[in-house]
């Protein structure tokens, strides 16, 4: 199983930087719409960090089991489970060991969250989404969300915006950008903290990318005996447009 140490660095300052209620009360209408309208029960989140996804789904009375594959937001993950008092399978597995590691016959695999960049060639690609077709039910869907790299790639977009937390008093500031590494990206994450008056402290680590865009991941889907239902922009719902949107949403199902 590979190391992950920026995700394995970052992991108990992630939830800092997210404010999990206002982007759980965007996001859930749109899973409980596509899970609730296809009768599904048994989720699998791939990728699932700090377990927040997977945690609201459960807490709504899926079956759910979240796996990842840094230890530090395995930890993590357990740790929101047992605070949220949900019932959570917490495994640590990465793409391409998810039949081995959490059986199958899911109703819907999510993959959120920018993750399946993390595979870097064609082949894991193409052996991630296998893996992740192979632990679907006869009539399962699978939902990836990425950032939409053809946007970025196009406006040559590096830098996200910063965010910050604070509890008590101490602050935290969190800034990414990216780094071109043709045909990655390097993803640099830069986190400072300080504790009153004390100077900030700097800790940077980074990861490298694949930058899939639409078309890459239409053709590895069907690779993958999947079917392609949506390419969508946003979780508001609205036809993904390479040029502008965003994120890039995609639902897909078994045939």
């Amino acid at each position: 199983m590979s190391d992950v140490p920026l995700y394995d660095a970052f992991a108990e300052d992630y939830d800092r930087f997210v404010d999990w209620p206002a982007r759980l009360a965007f996001e859930m209408p749109f899973f409980r719409d596509l899970l609730g309208g296809r009768g599904a029960r048994r989720v699998l989140d791939v990728a699932g960090g700090t377990g927040q996804h997977a945690i609201a789904l459960a807490a709504e009375g899926y079956d759910v089991t979240m796996v990842d594959i840094s230890a530090g937001m395995v930890a993590v993950a357990r740790e929101n489970a047992l605070r949220a008092g949900v019932s959570l399978r917490v495994a640590r597995a990465g793409f391409g060991a998810l039949a081995t590691s959490v059986g199958g016959g899911y109703d819907a695999v999510l993959c959120l969250g920018n993750s399946l960049p993390h595979a870097l060639t064609s082949a894991a690609l193409d052996d991630a989404l296998a893996d992740m077709a192979a632990v679907l039910a006869p009539g399962g869907v699978l939902v990836v969300q990425n950032r939409n790299f053809d946007r970025v790639l196009a406006r040559r977009e590096r830098f996200m915006p910063p965010q910050e937390g604070r509890a008590g008093g101490t602050e935290w500031l969190f800034f990414r950008f990216y780094d071109d590494e043709e045909p990655l990206l390097r993803f640099n994450v830069v986190r400072l903290r300080r504790s009153g008056e004390e100077p900030w402290a700097v800790h940077v680590d980074a990861t490298l990318l694949h930058p899939w865009r639409h078309d890459d991941i239409a053709a590895a889907l069907q690779r993958a005996g999947l079917r392609c239902v949506h390419a969508l922009g946003s979780y508001r719902g609205e036809p993904f447009d390479a040029t502008e949107s965003s994120d890039l949403i995609v639902v897909a199902e078994v045939p």
